[in-house]
């Protein structure tokens, strides 16, 4: 067989659909919902490299594994939660199978399906994605007319930890919660965790009890929300009788309201907030441990993100012995344990480096536009999820003050909406484009650092795309907002262009 027959064998192999969703995660489930309710004509596909559903939620397997915000906002809006706001992973996973199973939506779902190359043309206005399967390694080809990016932000083959100088010499196990071993006993070890966010403040009270001592090393430390991992509203609307559904709207606005409340008095004025976040650790640990040091970062509240430590757990852990915090620099490693800048050294058999991710804007996927590389930087955003460039794409990256979840239902009814209108205007393709009154918008960075900085984003900035000064042309971060200018975007306007 020829060249020119190998690609028409090819090209007949390829499976066609109208959307194809990359990633069967939390984003994902909400786009096939969305695309079953609100667009039941259109054909699509979910692929994903994993062999279940799940994301985030199946490559963390760390002990402990919960979520870190509410489940009533990081649920979804139109399934009801109806348990402890701060849910297991184990917990997540089930709700995300009963969506699954009551929309009948693994018939449109592919596991086991490794993503790696998508290649837009304009001639025939489609995407063409080549993938392989994990389960056989048969390589796949799918055609798509639109292509819905719900695959993540940050790699989940393997987390982000420093190249600490000696790390060699450590005769102990250094381990990931990224990827963390079946194996690992660490019954009776002194145990290292290195790092004071959300995943540290969740592995150390699950595992302290077991361990001969673990200790949180941090270089600086993080602002944590503490309280009881109960709704009290919900639980008396329950007692009340009242339909779950009502109470999963009425405690999610709630929530939300609360947040948004929070949110701006981090801005207006932080040194009260600060005061009584630290004031509720206090409550745990006790008017002599020094909080100041250990718990009271340089930054004001929210300019990282916050985890809730439900019940106090992390701090109870720390008020019975089992385990203490250190905070400091590291200088290396050494062959027992850490040597610190100060000069003191902590004894470990196993160190976890709960120090955050690798971003991963595109999924590693190879993306070409009418055979040109795509530099996804080169792009300017519109409002987060469309690209200037970029045809017939859509992407979700959700929120950093609250739930990632609420901004995938904004976007799948933002994309259903779009693809019912392409079908009005008779559209093939559709792009984003800066009008000409945006021509000369300053374009800066994908957010601001003094509003937003986690190091995971510092790190990874130079791979996302620019932000213009007009609230259209930003991930904004704002839900109160964008839930109100989501359903009124005019699909019309300038920005818009269809072929």
């Amino acid at each position: 067989m020829d060249a020119s027959s190998a690609a028409n064998a090819s090209e007949a192999a390829a499976e066609t659909f109208d959307v194809l969703i990359v990633g069967a995660g939390i984003s994902g489930i909400a786009g096939a919902y969305h695309l079953t309710q609100q667009c039941p004509d259109l054909s699509f596909v979910v692929l994903d490299s994993k062999d279940t559903f799940g994301g985030t939620w199946v490559t963390h397997r760390y002990p402990g594994i919960r979520s870190d915000s509410d489940l009533y906002t990081f649920g979804y809006r139109f399934k009801p939660w109806t348990s402890a706001p701060i849910a297991t992973g184990a917990e997540i996973l089930k709700y995300m199978g009963e969506v699954i199973a009551e929309n009948s939506l693994a018939r449109h779902i592919r596991y086991r399906h490794l993503i790696t190359a998508a290649s837009w043309s304009s001639a025939e206005n489609r995407w063409t994605i080549e993938a392989t399967r994990l389960d056989t390694g048969e390589p796949v080809r799918f055609t798509a007319n639109f292509l819905w990016m719900c695959q993540g932000y940050y790699r989940h083959a393997e987390g982000y930890t420093p190249d600490w100088p000696g790390m060699a010499d450590f005769r102990g196990r250094v381990v990931h919660p990224q990827t963390w071993p079946d194996d690992l006993d660490y019954r009776d070890k002194r145990v290292v965790v290195i790092g004071s966010g959300a995943t540290a403040a969740t592995i150390i009270p699950a595992i302290a009890k077991d361990c001969a001592h673990i200790t949180m090393l941090q270089r600086s430390p993080t602002w944590f929300f503490t309280g009881r991992n109960v709704n009290e509203l919900a639980d008396m609307l329950r007692a009340l009788q009242i339909d779950e559904t009502w109470i999963h709207e009425i405690v999610r606005k709630k929530i939300l309201y609360d947040q948004a409340t929070f949110t701006r008095r981090c801005v207006e004025e932080p040194e009260k907030v600060k005061e009584e976040l630290l004031s509720a650790v206090r409550a745990h640990l006790g008017a002599d441990y020094d909080i100041a040091k250990h718990f009271r970062p340089s930054y004001r509240p929210w300019r990282q993100r916050l985890a809730l430590i439900p019940n106090g757990d992390l701090f109870q852990s720390i008020a019975s012995g089992k385990a203490s915090v250190v905070t400091d620099d590291i200088e290396r490693f050494t062959e027992t344990g850490i040597l610190l800048r100060s000069g003191s050294e902590l004894a470990a058999d196993i160190v976890i480096t709960a120090t955050g991710f690798h971003l991963c804007v595109l999924g590693d996927i190879d993306f070409t536009i009418d055979g040109t590389k795509l530099n996804f930087a080169d792009s300017v955003t519109y409002r987060g999820m469309m690209f200037t460039g970029v045809p017939n794409m859509a992407w979700v990256f959700g929120y950093f003050r609250a739930s990632w979840t609420l901004r995938a239902d904004l976007v799948g009814d933002f994309v259903c909406r779009l693809l019912k209108h392409m079908r009005v205007r008779q559209a093939k393709r559709v792009v984003v484009a800066l009008r000409p009154e945006d021509a000369e918008m300053p374009l800066r960075d994908w957010i601001d650092p003094e509003n937003f900085n986690p190091g995971y984003m510092m790190r990874g900035m130079h791979l996302l795309p620019k932000r213009g000064e007009k609230a259209e042309w930003q991930h904004t971060q704002d839900y109160w907002a964008e839930k109100d200018a989501f359903p009124a975007i005019d699909l019309d306007d300038a920005a818009f262009v269809y072929a």
